[in-house]
């Protein structure tokens, strides 16, 4: 039995960790201590019993020992992973970075990765990180950083540029959902029962949130050039590729979705986008596809208001009480994410994996800028992460991507600088922001730093342009 140390920073999560606690649970041969860190402590400690009731489950194979630390330090010291999952603010500040967008008809489905929403929130999120980045160089520095929070790129880059050194990569399943699609299109057109996703082979890179599939192959058989038909079929109506799911779900569920956005992409360029089609909208122009509210029903897709996320929150927040009291009891099986199993590939308990992963470009996309972080297919191994080289993007594709990318490497470059000015040129030259007059944008990237002036107050001299 491999006993190791992982510090969790946001360890109170109201969600991911007892995902994460769960799946640690069953993993064979693997046990020791999850260090539970977040600013706010009483989170932590409700997560720490759950881990109890998590350890006396029937299904348990690996019992761990949950702590809770007041202190980021202590908690990282002698740490082998680092698992960092917070929320940057409040979903108050998340109110102003996707609603107050919609004074001027700018419609966000998610906010937190790009568009203006995701500017604001990378400019929470890399003062953050930046100190993250010291105490890991600090207390582990032969660690491995597992980042899981969002705007992902960002984040990711983050930590590679305060602490060079540092052995991080970031983890997204959007790709397993793409996966899934697929899978469903094998089932559709070949008569065949559905394929678990990890039957699909296939070639992915972009940045996260924004990645494209350019090869996707099942016992030998090209889907890619199969799947015009599968769309053929399902475009008007959509599909959901998850079980038990509709296409107009989305009315009732805002994380569902048609796929309709993703078959129309296909259409048009002949690779498949990887994200789900709430988040592929925001990196595009927004008269393509979420105009309004309106357009994005039309594209079977929903716009999840912020006041969706509160009452889930307060719900979750609920039922951990109940599980914590024993008032409810916590199904401990197996999810669908990876996060624990590369952990066994990178101990080497289990043979070398390979999946989906953000990390620097080192040439693994030559189309994109050389440093900033990029997602694709990489090689997880004892104590080693090799990206693979991926296969070249369409030029039309990679000009949609590289716009984003460049917009990304300049907010993070202009966060580091605490320019506003900088700042602000990637803010407007956001495809979401395509609509807007200069003088519009200032406005309203004014409008967005006053409602999150709270938590950059500490970090800018100044919080206006």
């Amino acid at each position: 039995m491999k006993k190791i140390k992982i510090a969790y920073i946001g360890g109170g999560s109201k969600a991911w960790a007892r995902v994460f606690m769960k799946d640690l649970a069953l993993a064979k041969d693997l046990s020791g201590e999850i260090a539970l860190y977040d600013i706010d402590l009483p989170a932590a400690e409700l997560n720490r019993r759950i881990g109890e009731r998590i350890n006396a489950h029937p299904n348990t194979i690996s019992k761990w020992d949950y702590k809770v630390y007041p202190e980021i330090g202590t908690a990282l010291d002698g740490a082998d992973f680092v698992i960092c999952s917070i929320l940057p603010g409040t979903f108050d500040e998340m109110e102003g970075d996707v609603h107050l967008p919609e004074e001027y008809g700018i419609y966000q489905s998610v906010g937190d990765t790009v568009g203006p929403g995701g500017v604001l929130r990378a400019m929470r999120t890399v003062p953050i990180y930046e100190g993250f980045a010291r105490e890991i160089k600090a207390h582990c520095p032969d660690a491995w950083v597992i980042n899981l929070t969002n705007p992902m790129t960002a984040c990711t880059k983050t930590l590679y540029d305060v602490f060079p050194e540092i052995k991080a990569f970031g983890c997204c399943h959007e790709v397993f959902h793409a996966q899934e699609f697929l899978s469903c299109a094998v089932h559709e057109l070949m008569g065949v029962p559905r394929p678990h996703r990890s039957e699909i082979i296939i070639d992915a890179c972009g940045v996260n949130h924004f990645t494209w599939i350019t090869e996707a192959n099942y016992k030998g058989t090209d889907l890619l050039k199969i799947l015009p038909e599968f769309i053929d079929k399902f475009y008007e109506q959509g599909y959901c590729e998850h079980v038990g799911s509709q296409p107009q779900d989305f009315r009732d569920n805002p994380f569902r979705y048609g796929n309709k956005v993703k078959m129309d992409l296909f259409r048009r360029f002949g690779v498949l986008a990887a994200a789900g089609d709430r988040h592929l909208v925001e990196f595009l122009n927004n008269g393509w596809y979420i105009k309004d509210k309106a357009d994005a029903e039309s594209w079977l897709f929903h716009l999840t208001t912020v006041a969706y996320r509160k009452q889930d929150r307060l719900d979750k927040i609920a039922q951990s009480q109940r599980i914590a009291d024993g008032e409810e009891q916590i199904d401990v099986s197996h999810s669908d994410e990876e996060v624990v199993e590369l952990m066994k590939a990178l101990l080497g308990l289990i043979p070398p994996k390979v999946s989906n992963a953000n990390v620097v470009n080192v040439g693994q996309m030559p189309q994109l800028p050389l440093g900033s972080v990029v997602e694709t297919n990489c090689v997880f191994a004892h104590n080693s992460l090799k990206p693979v080289t991926s296969k070249p993007l369409p030029n039309d594709v990679n000009a949609l991507v590289l716009r984003n990318a460049i917009n990304i490497e300049n907010t993070y470059y202009g966060i580091k600088a605490r320019d506003l000015n900088r700042i602000f040129e990637a803010f407007i030259n956001q495809p979401l922001c395509s609509s807007l007059t200069v003088a519009q944008g200032k406005e309203l990237f004014n409008k967005m730093l006053a409602a999150t002036e709270a938590y950059l107050k500490d970090f800018y001299p100044y919080t206006r342009l």
